[in-house]
């Protein structure tokens, strides 16, 4: 039985560059997917910036998230198989089918270049607060045309309507004031990380940004230098349970609503924009500049970081259109 409300089959350039492949990933891919991987590690490191968004402009969403949800079923059928006394060959089937060839580099680029990133990145965007934002918000603000790249048809009112709904919402969750949390239990960090996972899957949400506003960055990175393991334990197990429940629907999203899951993804990504506004106080209020001659290193500095991207863009565009 096929979805009447689904999405109509597309072969635009711009969606075949993100659909997952028929056939596994070679592993002569893999530095590249490294690479690739490492930028989300990057993203998800610093504040206001989103690990899904990364992954759509380096055009590792859709595979990325087929990936997982490869994972999630062989994570299903594994208890499924224990608890019904159907032993694990239907677990190993699943893990079978998973591309680890791609999931394996992509994921093992990530871990590395974040955890090298809390200690560089992060500590660069509070000592240089203005120029770096203004970098990153040139480069998100241009990258709201990867997912209406992505769209299978063409823009429609109620796209419209659901791109406006999510900047909204994105632009209050953003602005939520920061929590200090002291000595968190490990039911709280597990609860955290379960929500805040969700940011390497969800263009427009930045997973240290949730933990900002949940009271968790600080603690996640004392965890990392002390080597915490009850915490990280907890951090960990939490991270998986949110993951696994809400990559299944993102997935069918994807699937069978794509128009209208990629204007909502297109409006986070807006909404997003205010954490990177280069001129904030301590608690992530907006500011105006100083004065005029204060904008024009900014602006230009944004301008650069929409260069980067945009160029990113038109060489796959072009790529895909010589395939």
């Amino acid at each position: 039985m096929t979805d009447e409300h689904a999405d109509p089959p597309t072969h635009t350039g711009a969606v075949r560059r993100h659909a997952a492949p028929a056939s596994g990933t070679s592993w002569r891919s893999a530095p590249g997917l490294a690479a690739r991987g490492g930028l989300v590690g990057m993203a998800e490191s610093v504040p206001g910036i989103s690990g899904g968004t990364v992954a759509l402009i380096t055009g590792l969403y859709d595979q990325l998230l087929a990936a997982a949800s490869q994972v999630v079923h062989a994570g299903r059928e594994l208890v499924q198989g224990v608890a019904q006394g159907h032993g694990l060959r239907p677990a190993g089937r699943a893990l079978r089918a998973v591309d680890w060839r791609f999931l394996a580099p992509v994921l093992g680029g990530m871990v590395v270049v974040l955890l090298a990133s809390l200690n560089t990145i992060a500590p660069l965007l509070e000592e240089n607060p203005v120029p770096v934002r203004s970098v990153f918000f040139g480069m998100i603000a241009v990258s709201v045309l990867v997912p209406l790249s992505m769209m299978p048809r063409r823009f429609r009112p109620l796209d419209a309507v659901l791109l406006l709904g999510a900047a909204v919402v994105g632009f209050f969750f953003v602005g939520l004031p920061p929590s200090q949390v002291v000595d968190p239990s490990l039911w709280y960090v597990a609860g955290s990380a379960a929500v805040a996972i969700n940011a390497l899957v969800l263009p427009g949400v930045s997973g240290s940004t949730l933990l900002v506003i949940l009271g968790l960055y600080i603690p996640v990175q004392q965890a990392v230098e002390n080597r915490d393991l009850a915490f990280l334990g907890a951090f960990v197990v939490g991270a998986a349970v949110g993951l696994a429940s809400f990559v299944k629907l993102l997935h069918w999203l994807l699937e069978h609503r794509r128009q209208g899951t990629m204007a909502v993804l297109a409006g986070l990504m807006i909404g997003s924009l205010r954490a990177l506004w280069p001129w904030q106080d301590a608690d992530g209020g907006l500011l105006a500049p100083d004065d005029a001659s204060a904008v024009v290193g900014p602006l230009l500095l944004a301008l650069a970081g929409a260069a980067v991207v945009g160029a990113l863009f038109w060489w796959e565009s072009t790529r895909d259109g010589d395939e």
